[in-house]
């Protein structure tokens, strides 16, 4: 990250600061997942062309934790039992947060067509 992007973070976290100690932000906090990450960041930057669209300000995208899931299975029933498979699934998370959302923006958001395969969770706050 160049130190350009790390005094534009510093600048918007510190506004968001203000504006939360005035109590009168709202949040629309979105949270992304999918199997495949190249599709998840293709969502996101639906989500996010669509924010800029409408001039609201944004934090994100932020990544969370890849849930990883294990399976072992034998690949046999009866004699070969110490021979296994293991398999696994990797759901990539990501989080963005919307600062005093309108109604045109959340209206927006909604008709948006995505890919299948990712889910979206959104939360106002």
């Amino acid at each position: 990250m160049t130190t350009i992007a790390k005094e534009t973070n510093k600048v918007s976290k510190s506004k968001a600061s203000k504006i939360a100690k005035d109590g009168e932000v709202s949040k629309l906090r979105i949270r992304v997942k999918a199997y495949e990450s190249k599709i998840l960041d293709a969502s996101l930057k639906q989500i996010m062309d669509t924010a800029i669209r409408y001039d609201v300000q944004f934090f994100g995208p932020i990544p969370l934790p890849t849930e990883i899931k294990k399976y072992t299975v034998n690949r046999a029933s009866f004699v070969f039992k110490n021979a296994r498979e293991q398999f696994e699934m990797r759901v990539h998370k990501r989080l963005i947060d919307i600062l005093n959302p309108n109604q045109k923006i959340i209206e927006a958001l909604t008709n948006l067509s995505l890919p299948s395969g990712v889910n979206i969770d959104v939360k106002m706050m």
